[in-house]
């Protein structure tokens, strides 16, 4: 089958990989109708290609139709309308009944140290093959693919994989009181659908980003919008009484804008072999946490701060002082989709309050798959959700 492959830092492949197969009696295979770019994607594209081996599979946002069932999947068959969760999750251990399904006991990589194993996403991941091709190998088909009604295009349901359960999660872990004030640093994918869904919530929602055309997007559905300049702080609390909104949510993560010393950090850490910069990464702060620190700034006194924008270092400091001082609550974690995914579901209707049926700005064929990881990195033509037809 064909599939989009990581080829080194930058450098994206089109071409020929092993078809998937059943490995497990709960695995299915599903032939993907549509598939997104992430924004978290880009993080692989630039910073993490350490954890990366050549010829991974990319992608974790898929739609599709099941192929074939493993002997132990119920409730699933084949020509099955699905979208499949980024993360691989069982539903039954101790941590996915407490609705953490990136913390599933039965998929964590421990060898890893870390949490539950996603779609395409590096060794510290549990490196499964992604969804940017024909076919995926769905584990633990038992539980995490979201069955969706056919006839409305795949825009409809294609951000409950990712886009729509993470901004959600992001929504709420910011804890926004009633006629309260939210601040979204960053106004990619997922900062862009966190306005629409604090919006749709009746809250006072302003944007910030560097993009004109993604503050202009976020104004059409009713947020307000404020380029990201050395004096925005105190625009923002200008806007707020002077003492800061109630919640930041934190879209960007770890290569943001404005933090120029850590951004050299991460091109150094680039040129260390890979054993090297591995070590490196787990004990040392790479991120560029001029977002972050943004956000612990504007938020008011006794806010929320909510951190959806992926961070990768160990050590990256964090001004404990102020923190404390303001007592600002601190929310961040990966997205637990199918905790999410029953209440926005509601929500995918011909009406559309969530203006999903145009969230993409870009659609193409796979084979394209490269250029679009340019174009998307480059923020050029409009590029804020591209999604991909093999």
């Amino acid at each position: 089958m064909k599939a989009l492959t990581w080829q080194g830092k930058r450098q994206v492949g089109y071409g020929d990989v092993p078809d998937p197969r059943i490995q497990e009696p709960t695995d299915a295979i599903v032939k993907v109708t549509s598939t997104g770019i992430c924004g978290s994607d880009l993080h692989l594209y630039e910073v993490m290609g350490p954890f990366l081996d050549v010829g991974d599979v990319l992608g974790h946002e898929v739609i599709g139709v099941v192929e074939e069932t493993g002997s132990a999947v119920d409730g699933l068959r084949a020509g099955d309308r699905v979208v499949v969760p980024f993360q691989i999750a069982c539903g039954s251990c101790f941590m996915c009944t407490q609705g953490l399904q990136t913390q599933c006991e039965t998929t964590q990589v421990r060898d890893q140290g870390m949490g539950a194993a996603l779609f395409g996403y590096t060794k510290l991941y549990g490196q499964v093959p992604g969804g940017q091709a024909e076919y995926l190998r769905v584990p633990q088909a038992q539980y995490g693919p979201i069955k969706v009604p056919d006839g409305p295009p795949d825009d409809r349901f294609v951000y409950l994989s990712d886009v729509l359960p993470t901004a959600w999660q992001a929504v709420e872990y910011a804890a926004i009181p009633a006629g309260g004030t939210v601040v979204v640093l960053g106004l990619g994918p997922i900062g862009d659908m966190a306005c629409r869904i604090a919006v749709h919530r009746g809250h006072r929602v302003i944007g910030v980003d560097l993009v004109p055309e993604r503050l202009e997007r976020v104004q059409e559905y009713g947020a307000e919008a404020r380029m990201y300049s050395d004096d925005v702080a105190e625009q923002l609390r200008d806007l707020t009484d002077g003492r800061g909104p109630d919640a930041v949510i934190d879209a960007v993560g770890m290569e943001a804008h404005g933090s120029p010393v850590a951004r050299v950090a991460q091109q150094a850490t680039g040129l260390l072999p890979d054993a090297i910069q591995r070590a490196f990464m787990r004990k040392a702060g790479v991120d560029r946490t001029a977002a972050l620190l943004l956000a612990v700034d504007v938020v008011r006194r006794g806010g929320t701060v909510s951190l959806v924008g992926v961070y990768g270092g160990m050590a990256d400091p964090l001004p404990m002082l102020r923190i404390f001082d303001k007592q600002i609550q601190l929310r961040m974690g990966q997205a637990n989709v199918r905790r999410w995914s029953d209440q926005i579901l509601p929500l995918l209707t011909d009406e559309d309050p969530l203006h999903v049926d145009t969230f993409a700005t870009h659609h193409l064929p796979l084979s394209e798959g490269p250029a679009a990881y340019e174009t998307f990195q480059k923020k050029a033509d409009g590029a804020v959700k591209v999604l991909l037809r093999p």
